[in-house]
């Protein structure tokens, strides 16, 4: 492992990196120094070019993407290392159905997504995802702010100066307000309107829209799980409703490293930049807490990017994929901080990451492709539109009309067609 060389599909040479660190093994520095000094991670290899982490990550993310609500199931499509469903693997459950795995069937009488381990909630950057419900009091803890200045950094716009000033008790103080407020079901509008008069005249502010004053949007909903709410979502109307074991409300931040190994697992190799982009926080806040005694350095296009140690086998043992999937919005598989690897072309990022209503991605052969999007009107028919980036194979198009039926499937439609525009 020290010093090892892993060479890119599509080249013939590889440069190596000399090895750093102490000939025992062990770090000469603490762990968690992050990326200020190569010594920290005595085990080291060199990523020579996108293509290969591209690949690892690509098999990894699209059987992610697919995981499995109704039990473990192999199939010879699946890539390395990925013997268990995500739910299994990972410390948060990914958001999307597992019709995306390849080998899935719809399950026999099944009649949608709902799964009763699951909890819909406000998690990472306050985004809403599903999350085992068992593990929900671990998972308030580790997203819990790191120190009173990541508080403030992890929310934006007009009351930053007023957690600024209060650190993570703004935190505390919304998160007891949800507890007080949320005793039954309530729409999202009712409860903002009670927590805000609860909480301290710095953390809300006067919006000239809904002419009144309310908390902000970004520490309502990131306090929202330590407050022990989940989400209910009909349509697209949300309500609020108290969790039915709600966690203990956090006092400090713990287990933040296990999140950041459950990144690097699934979207990794990747930088602090990258882990703490997806969690809400900084390189710098993240530093303090990066399990660095459990990852290796490798390379990504020159770039220092890092990996836990016991996935290097699957990187190095990565192989191309052979199919067609239709990604759904904010599929985990898209979630990843380095675009630039997923889709080089920055025409195609725009195209596929938008400010507002972003497409679902084109899976072809472990390649995003293109986008598609969906319009259905009730249960009636689902008319599908595919945009490739580039021209599609006859094959590649065959496959596209059979996960159009899947994803019918999963929308309930009577139907589906398909138009696939030129590329």
């Amino acid at each position: 492992m020290v010093g090892s060389t892993i060479h890119s599909p599509r080249r013939s040479t590889a440069s190596r990196r000399t090895p750093t660190g102490s000939p025992s093994g062990t770090p000469s520095t603490s762990p968690g120094s992050g990326e200020s000094g190569r010594a920290s991670y005595p085990r080291s290899s060199l990523l020579d070019g996108r293509r290969q982490e591209g690949r690892w990550r690509r098999c990894r993310r699209s059987t992610a993407a697919g995981c499995s609500l109704t039990g473990p199931r192999r199939s010879s499509s699946t890539g390395p290392g990925c013997a268990r469903p995500i739910w299994r693997c990972s410390t948060w459950a990914c958001r999307t159905p597992p019709t995306a795995r390849p080998g899935w069937r719809w399950p026999r009488g099944a009649d949608g997504l709902d799964d009763d381990r699951l909890e819909l909630v406000w998690a990472a950057r306050g985004a809403p995802h599903l999350h085992r419900r068992a593990e929900l009091t671990e998972l308030a803890a580790a997203l819990w702010p790191l120190s009173d200045a990541d508080a403030a950094r992890r929310v934006a716009g007009r009351i930053r100066a007023g957690v600024t000033k209060l650190g993570t008790v703004a935190f505390q103080r919304t998160a007891q307000a949800f507890r007080e407020v949320v005793t039954t079901a309530m729409d999202k509008g009712a409860v903002s309107r009670a927590v805000t008069d609860r909480i301290p005249a710095e953390l809300s502010y006067d919006c000239g829209p809904c002419a009144a004053r309310h908390v902000s949007g970004s520490l309502f909903q990131q306090a929202g799980l330590a407050g022990g709410v989940r989400l209910e979502v009909s349509g697209r109307g949300a309500r609020l409703a108290p969790l039915a074991d709600r966690p203990p409300l956090p006092t400090r931040a713990a287990g933040t490293a296990g999140l950041v190994l459950a990144y690097l697992r699934l979207l990794g190799p990747a930088t602090v930049a990258d882990v703490a982009g997806f969690l809400g926080t900084s390189a710098t806040e993240l530093r303090a807490v990066w399990p660095a005694a459990e990852l290796t350095e490798v390379r990504v296009d020159g770039r220092r990017a890092w990996l836990p140690t016991d996935r290097l086998d699957a990187l190095r043992g990565a192989e191309p994929l052979d199919g067609v999937r239709l990604l759904p919005t904010g599929d985990p598989f898209l979630q990843a901080r380095d675009r630039d690897v997923l889709v080089p072309d920055p025409a195609h990022q725009r195209e596929l990451w938008r400010m507002l209503g972003n497409p679902g991605a084109l899976l072809v052969d472990g390649e995003i492709g293109g986008t598609w999007r969906a319009r259905q009107s009730g249960r009636g028919r689902l008319d599908l539109t595919v945009t490739p980036f580039t021209r599609l194979s006859r094959r590649a198009g065959e496959r596209i009309e059979a996960e159009a039926e899947t994803v019918r499937l999963a929308r309930g439609a009577s139907a589906v067609t398909v138009r696939v525009e030129s590329g």
